[in-house]
């Protein structure tokens, strides 16, 4: 009789502590899924939604403040966010707020992420549909960096060519610094042009002492100084 009464006692003992181990487990759940929570339902319109699922977290300045309630395909080109969010994050969110979808991390789960709009305005009202912005992809991403690429590949190819003609003596910067003959031209061209300016310096130097220019001279040394000091 001991036994089956002891018996009991421990089967009640047990039945106890797994109902109430499931009632813990109801609740976390529950606040999870902002079932116990005093909510509001806002929506969102985007052309991709990246993977979001159903129960995805709602972020509102780095907090959790609800999970994605819905997802459904409107068109081919748009998809409808339903959301719950905790009533009390709702005076923070303004009618100009936008939900944009993110990442948990690097590669964690989509997450839904709402800018808080302009102060001053009216807060969000339940059943609204929320302004949205489309993220950019890791797909985005990786073809901007093929194009990038590709430029690249492109550039460097067309500089291997003009290097190429340059070493073979094709084209005017090509012949300038391969071809010797050019060169010396060039070098020869300069040199007559500094001389040719030393010898119009002197003779404007001499221009200067003739008794008939002296006046001339003079004056527009005077006219020049008078507009240095303007």
């Amino acid at each position: 009789m001991k036994k089956a009464t002891g018996n009991k006692i421990r089967l009640g003992i047990f039945v106890s502590a797994g109902f109430a181990l499931l009632i813990v487990c109801i609740y976390l759940i529950g606040e999870r899924q902002q079932l116990f929570s005093n909510t509001f339902h806002v929506s969102g319109i985007f052309k991709n939604i990246s993977g979001l699922q159903i129960g995805n977290n709602i972020r509102f300045s780095g907090i959790n403040v609800g999970i994605v309630d819905d997802v459904e395909q409107l068109t081919d080109t748009t998809v409808k966010v339903d959301m719950l969010i905790d009533n009390d994050a709702r005076k923070f969110m303004k009618k100009n707020a936008k939900a944009i979808i993110g990442s948990d991390g690097l590669m964690g789960n989509k997450i839904v992420i709402i800018t808080p709009g302009t102060y001053g305005q009216k807060p969000l009202a339940d059943n609204d549909v929320i302004a949205t912005e489309q993220p950019i992809t890791m797909d985005d991403i990786l073809i901007k960096l093929k194009v990038t690429g590709d430029n690249a590949a492109t550039i460097t190819s067309d500089l291997a060519i003009v290097m190429t003609n340059i070493r073979e003596g094709k084209g005017t910067i090509g012949k300038l610094l391969m071809d010797t003959a050019m060169a010396n031209e060039v070098d020869q061209a300069v040199v007559n042009i500094k001389q040719g300016a030393g010898g119009f310096k002197q003779n404007m130097n001499a221009a200067s002492k003739n008794v008939l220019l002296r006046g001339y001279f003079k004056k527009k040394k005077k006219k020049d100084e008078e507009k240095d000091k303007k």
